[in-house]
């Protein structure tokens, strides 16, 4: 099992390494992240963009383009087109996005013709690393799908369960979060929440536990849940948080990383390959983890 950060990037490290192919790369901190991760081996990028303005960059952050394959396209949408294209094309194993808007890469991945759509519903999952827990924490879907249905709940959940398992997780345990642990039919979060908690059979086959209604507090907290007499199975130590809408996955996520002073990774999942997708304001560091988590994945 991977239970940090340290351990994510040793496990990209110690695989084959894998090729990735980011679209609109002529970003500074994107080709940080990307030289990091071929300098550490954890992935061999394919730079898709602006020539002109990633050889400027490389210049100077003082990177040596000679190593690296470019591929001239200074128009956004073009450069996802031809990213997606190079994937489908067995010359990439995953993709990221670079320094263009999230709607204009899947607009690319989704096309019905020449994209890297699958029947599975793509969901976002972000991994954290917060100090003040003792695990990774996968917090979906604050990225992608605004108000799913429970349908669409239980496969975003798949989705999650999907990259835990490339972490090497054998026991998973999943909250979905509400307000509270009551199921009420005025709030729809509580009764899609129990409908998944009550879908076991489901579960146990991935040998995952899934606990819901719960709230944040007993999801996270063996100290909350018992001064709450909360005995739930997974109380207190959720790893996947599974969120009811996209306004909550996003303030939650945004709050580990701005008041928590998490670190995190980002991917995509549910397409033909995992697409490595990071706020534009994220880090260069928060882009090397999303490509070691992106790899990983891939291997797998």
């Amino acid at each position: 099992m991977i239970k940090n950060f340290t351990e994510l990037l040793e496990a990209a490290k110690s695989q084959k390494k894998m090729k990735i192919v980011v679209a609109a790369a002529h970003d500074e901190d994107v080709i940080k992240g990307v030289n990091q991760a071929k300098e550490m081996g954890i992935a061999e990028p394919v730079l898709v963009g602006d020539k002109a303005k990633i050889i400027s960059i490389m210049d100077g952050l003082r990177i040596p383009n000679r190593e690296f394959e470019i591929v001239d396209e200074p128009d956004l949408i073009q450069a996802a087109k031809k990213s997606v294209k190079l994937v489908r094309e067995g010359k990439g194993d995953f993709l990221m996005k670079g320094i263009l808007q999230t709607a204009d890469i899947m607009r690319a991945v989704l096309d019905k013709e020449e994209g890297l759509r699958t029947d599975n519903l793509i969901s976002h999952v972000m991994v954290y690393e917060v100090p003040t827990y003792n695990k990774l924490l996968y917090l979906t879907d604050g990225g992608m799908n605004v108000a799913p249905d429970l349908s669409q709940k239980v496969q975003i959940l798949e989705n999650a369960i999907k990259v835990c398992k490339a972490m090497k997780m054998e026991r998973i345990f999943a909250s979905c979060i509400a307000g509270a642990e009551t199921v009420n039919p005025k709030i729809p979060a509580t009764v899609d929440a129990k409908a998944i908690e009550d879908m076991k059979d489901k579960w146990e086959e991935m040998n995952v536990v899934v606990q819901g209604p719960v709230a944040l507090d007993l999801a996270i907290s063996s100290e909350a849940c018992a001064h709450k007499g909360f005995k739930g199975e997974g109380g207190g130590k959720a790893d996947i948080l599974l969120v009811p809408y996209y306004e909550v996955g996003n303030a939650l996520g945004k709050s580990m990383t701005y008041f928590a002073g998490a670190k995190s990774a980002g991917i995509i999942m549910g397409a033909k390959v995992p697409i490595v997708l990071v706020s534009r304001a994220d880090s260069s560091e928060s882009k090397l983890l999303s490509i070691a988590l992106g790899s990983v994945i891939a291997n797998n």
